[in-house]
């Protein structure tokens, strides 16, 4: 079975599927943008269950580029997939932390038996990621990584919050076929 990839304009707190992907800091404790959005909207669970992961395994943070679950408190969702994005640079290349976002979102996805996923744009707002990189990197790696482990996960979709990043994930997605 083939994954469907889609796009969504919209808010992704408001999306129901398995699994939302959370454009956390490394704190895992809330901030701006899509982290704080999530966890206002989700309410004190997500919170608190951030914090029992800060007081074991993850007492330094989450890396950038890497991923782990949390309950959804009060979203439409089973769970939380937090993942840090790299902060853009233009002396630096960043991409494969950016890849890796995806990725291990999906193989976290993937082990909670979640069927659909919503992803943000990671790394787009205050880490100021370019937005057309941003969305090739996503794509490619999303479908790199669905082909690679088929029947997963049956749908990703990229919830973008306005239409300059719709239409440019539109594009990218056209480019990637």
């Amino acid at each position: 079975m083939t994954a469907r990839v889609t796009l969504v304009r919209g808010d992704i707190t408001e999306q129901h599927a398995d699994a939302i992907v959370n454009a956390a800091n490394s704190s895992l404790l809330g901030g701006g943008g899509v982290d704080g959005a999530i966890h206002r909207r989700g309410g004190p669970e997500i919170l608190a269950h951030c914090r029992r992961l800060r007081a074991g395994h993850y007492g330094k943070g989450l890396a950038t580029g890497q991923a782990v679950a949390t309950v959804a408190g009060k979203l439409a969702a089973a769970h939380v997939i937090h993942t840090v994005g790299p902060v853009w640079s233009a002396t630096d290349d960043r991409s494969a932390l950016l890849a890796s976002c995806y990725r291990e979102s999906l193989r976290i996805a993937a082990a909670l038996g979640a069927r659909t996923v919503a992803f943000p744009a990671i790394s787009t707002g205050v880490y100021r990621w370019p937005m057309a990189d941003a969305a090739r990197i996503a794509v490619r790696t999303v479908r790199e990584t669905l082909a690679a482990a088929p029947g997963a996960v049956s749908e990703v979709r990229f919830v973008l919050f306005d239409e300059a990043a719709y239409e440019t994930f539109e594009s990218a997605l056209a480019a990637e076929g």
